[in-house]
């Protein structure tokens, strides 16, 4: 234990010498009812607070007894206001002789990035282009006149039916894509605004939750490609990922599938039922269970607008057989994208890489050309990752240079 012990949740800084903790210390703390974390080398106690934390208990458990300086500015953008609310948790800070960053993660890798990052800054190149994002919008709200339209002037032959389909799959695919920049809180430099966009066109334009979204993203963005911290890489056992999981799977004998054959029946049971479904049941059960009527509300407005405008033309049933096939349709690009980002690279437990390094083991670039940029939303331009990717890039640049 560091000089002066653990003061507890609720101290205040003061003006004498604070306490200090060594990692070996602080690593101590990275249980469920035990949470501390380090954040510019001062030291944490958020045991308590986790549970109140607007992004979720998970997120800001992922990195107890570890150093979250960079996870910490990557997520939160009114710092003042952040502030207010660290003030209370702190605890002490690190010893002298401690290094910035825990176990084996590379703190020059970690300086030159956030170096890099802040030279991006200077560069703007985190400023966002509203008319862009509109242009996005405008089309997505395009693409459901024109389906409308269809249906409305050539009637529900099976032709008009499957035409009115794919425009609406891909309605449904590039509001996905555009909600995720509004979600990343990225578009606009008030937060209120990103919230307000971003609840309207994943609750109303694709009948999801905006809170539903944020609680996984969050976490994946947190420790990307990491077993049982991310949820982007759980699959419910119905398949194995990564070199270790296969191997843990086999050691304990675990037969829920035949996953020597996984690569054979993938596109039968992932891309057709993953919307569809599974996100589909997932994220109407999190609302109800979670009472977040407002998202719920959100969500009502688009199965209200949908049935209103096509159930005149199929009847009810017709309607929900019509709805799951733009699903259906819609959840095969999605998965295609998600494999071509993350899914191929590295996927194991937790290595403590420092965060630079943890993002970009995680992130596959996709070449940029106008289709492939349009195709997968701009996520190889996000401008969530746009300048971690510059940075990476001018960091590797340099470093190949010495």
């Amino acid at each position: 234990m560091g000089k002066g012990g653990n003061q507890g949740e609720g101290a205040t800084e003061r003006e004498a010498q604070m306490p200090t903790f060594s990692w070996e210390e602080i690593q101590k703390h990275n249980l469920r009812t035990d949470k501390w974390l380090v954040i510019d080398r001062k030291v944490y106690n958020v045991t308590k607070w986790s549970s109140r934390h607007p992004g979720g208990h998970r997120v800001i458990s992922h990195y107890a007894g570890e150093d979250a300086t960079d996870a910490f500015f990557a997520f939160h953008r009114d710092l003042d206001l952040v502030r207010k609310f660290m003030k209370p948790l702190l605890i002490g800070e690190l010893a002298p002789e401690e290094p910035s960053q825990d176990r084996t993660k590379n703190s020059e890798i970690t300086e030159d990035f956030r170096a890099l990052k802040k030279t991006a800054e200077d560069m703007n190149l985190f400023e966002s282009n509203h008319l862009f994002f509109f242009l996005l919008l405008a089309h997505i709200i395009v693409m459901e006149i024109i389906a409308l339209f269809t249906i409305s002037y050539f009637g529900n032959g099976w032709i008009p039916t499957l035409m009115t389909a794919f425009i609406l799959a891909t309605s449904q695919a590039q509001a996905g894509w555009l909600q995720h920049d509004y979600g990343h809180l990225s578009v606009y430099k008030k937060s209120t605004w990103n919230h307000i966009v971003h609840k309207f066109i994943i609750g109303h334009l694709k009948g999801a939750s905006a809170n539903w979204w944020n609680h996984r993203h969050f976490q994946h963005h947190a420790k990307p490609n990491i077993f049982s911290k991310d949820p982007d890489v759980n699959m419910l056992h119905v398949f194995v990922l990564g070199e270790r999981q296969p191997v843990e799977y086999g050691k304990k004998k675990l037969k829920y599938l035949p996953y020597n054959h996984q690569h054979e029946y993938f596109f039968l049971i992932g891309p057709p039922v993953l919307i569809p479904l599974y996100f589909q049941y997932q994220i109407i059960m999190t609302m109800i269970v979670r009472k977040d009527w407002v998202d719920l509300a959100w969500a009502f407005s688009y199965y209200a607008r949908f049935f209103i405008t096509f159930s005149p033309f199929y009847g009810v049933l017709g309607a929900i057989l019509f709805l799951n096939f733009i699903r259906f349709l819609e959840s095969h690009w999605f998965v295609w994208v998600t494999q071509m980002n993350h899914i191929v690279m590295e996927i194991d437990r937790e290595p403590y890489r420092d965060w630079f390094s943890t993002q970009l083991a995680a992130t596959c670039n996709v070449e940029q050309s106008f289709f492939n940029d349009w195709f997968s939303g701009h996520l190889n331009f996000q401008i969530e990752h746009q300048s971690l990717r510059k940075s990476g890039q001018l960091w590797l640049d340099a470093y190949l240079h010495k």
